[in-house]
């Protein structure tokens, strides 16, 4: 037996990937493939749900690989010109706008500029007499704002209507705001704290918030036709928003440029934002590619993370009907969620008089998906989780293979060559202080010897499922049943394995 094994040993290091970069991959080479083969599905789902929501005009796509798969359009962006709606038709994408402004202050951090840590204050000197709402309250931080935890009270729809302010009206506010919690200790949705970080991105970076992103966010990826002022996009662009009042389409009044658009006044199209959501995606898996000339992947990921836990839905269920708990907290300028399959997303809604619209994107398996619609806060974050379940099980898809270390192959088959029989194991020097105190060789070899010979003739070797670069599983498949063998590494260089355990996982 211990021939065999030390045959698929040498089998195993003649096919094994070298990796030098702890990064996941994608096993399927078909997988772009089978996604751009559920486009006539999407554009079913889309094309039902802008009619049963009666948008006037709605515009989508779906993003994998650093690029737009594929997209759709249907409706108008002027229902009385009957001006159809295409990839370059400009939309109001509302709250979508947080994340850029986060990325700028981020951008801004990574130069030496701030520090997210730093009081407010700093850099807004109204902020300086703020009255909390009690005297043990800590100041307001750079962070708190970003993550919707500055204590200010949930302020939709009244911020949906102050787009347009000045900044001197936009300072009246927040000298004498008025506060429904104390910094730092609980997420509550704050148009007025992004309202905020474009004041500072003003007063750190020298320029306005909009004409900052505009130069190192916009402008680096070719987001072209994205703009911050409706009047300066091509009327036959630009998509006017409306609300359904008394069976018909009402237009709403666009309103202007001014201090709040940090918070939700981007203007772009969905050809544009589909190269802002491949930036994002681009930060997936950690690597060690050429950074983006935008911002480092690092920063990116940074965004991503639930820096503000927000709820725990026990409820929650997929458009599909099924249940699946749901923990959803919110990062930089972006929502998060971990659901009971253990899959993770990251994106947000965006809703104002006129528009509604949503991204979300799933990192682990890729893809990412943006729909831009113009009725009052249509509801775009329900049909687009659908579409993206709709794409994992059309496409089949897989969390992307996290690749295997050096040195967990290393470890796996210097331990192959002690099973069963344990023989010269404390001699090996592949194992920690702790092992042979806390496993009795004895028992190790006796638990080894009865699941070697219950399992029978080994016949393959399986390649290590890697939970991380130091922790992983593999099985042997035998003629009568499937072993697995997990272990895990120290922190040690060089690592040595700490932990392990055998155990019969199912029958041949």
């Amino acid at each position: 037996m211990k021939i065999i094994i030390t045959i698929f040993i040498i089998l195993f290091f003649l096919t094994a990937h070298s990796q030098n970069n702890p990064a996941y991959y994608f096993t399927d080479s078909l997988r772009i493939q089978k996604l751009k083969g559920t486009q006539q599905v999407v554009d079913r789902i889309y094309k039902e749900y802008a009619q049963e929501k009666n948008f006037p005009g709605f515009t989508y796509a779906v993003i994998a690989d650093g690029r737009m798969l594929y997209s759709g359009n249907m409706g108008y962006t002027d229902v009385n010109k009957k001006i159809q709606v295409n990839n370059s038709s400009a939309f109001r994408i509302a709250s979508m706008t947080k994340s850029f402004t986060s990325l700028a202050i981020l951008k801004l951090r990574d130069e030496g500029k701030l520090k997210l840590d730093d009081p407010a204050s700093d850099y807004i000197p109204e902020m300086k007499n703020i009255r909390y709402l009690t005297d043990d309250a800590p100041v307001i931080t750079v962070r708190d704002l970003m993550t919707h935890s500055a204590g200010f009270p949930e302020d939709n729809p009244w911020g949906d209507r102050q787009l347009a302010v000045s900044d001197n009206e936009l300072l009246d506010v927040v000298k004498k705001v008025s506060f429904s919690n104390v910094p730092g200790i609980s997420y509550e949705y704050s148009n007025l704290g992004f309202s905020l970080l474009g004041y500072i991105i003003k007063q750190v970076s020298g320029k306005t918030y909009d004409a900052y992103i505009n130069e190192t966010i916009l402008k680096p990826l070719g987001m072209h036709n994205t703009y911050w002022e409706y009047s300066n996009v091509v009327d036959d662009k630009l998509a006017h928003g409306y609300r359904w009042v008394n069976d018909q389409w009402k237009e709403e009044e666009l309103l202007h440029h001014g201090a709040y658009g940090a918070m939700g006044g981007l203007i772009t199209t969905i050809e544009d934002f589909s190269k802002y959501a491949a930036l994002h995606l681009s930060a997936w898996p950690p690597s060690n590619e050429i950074e983006s000339p935008v911002i480092k992947r690092s920063s990116l990921r940074e965004m991503h993370q639930p820096w503000r836990f927000n709820t725990m839905n026990l409820n929650y269920k997929y458009p599909n009907g099924r249940s699946c708990p749901l923990a959803v907290a919110y990062g930089y300028g972006l929502g998060w969620s971990k659901d009971c399959e253990g899959r993770i997303r990251v994106g947000h809604s965006g809703g104002l008089p006129g528009f509604g619209s949503y991204w979300g994107m799933l990192p682990d398996y890729g893809i990412a998906v943006v729909s831009f619609a113009n009725l009052t806060y249509a509801p775009n974050t329900f049909i687009n989780l659908k579409v993206l379940d709709t794409l994992i099980t059309l496409a089949d898809l897989k969390p992307g293979q996290l690749a295997t270390s050096p040195i967990l192959n290393k470890r796996k088959n210097e331990l192959l060559t002690l099973l069963p029989s344990w023989k010269g194991a404390k001699e090996s020097g592949i194992f920690a202080e702790n092992f042979f105190a806390d496993n009795l060789i004895d028992s190790l070899k006796k638990d080894a010897d009865k699941l070697f010979t219950k399992a029978g003739k080994i016949l393959r070797v399986g390649e290590i499922k890697a939970e991380n670069q130091l922790r992983g599983s593999f099985v042997l498949e035998g003629e009568k049943s499937v072993l697995q063998i997990y272990f895990t590494l120290t922190p040690q260089n060089p690592p040595l394995i700490q932990e392990y355990h055998i155990r019969e996982i199912s029958k041949n």
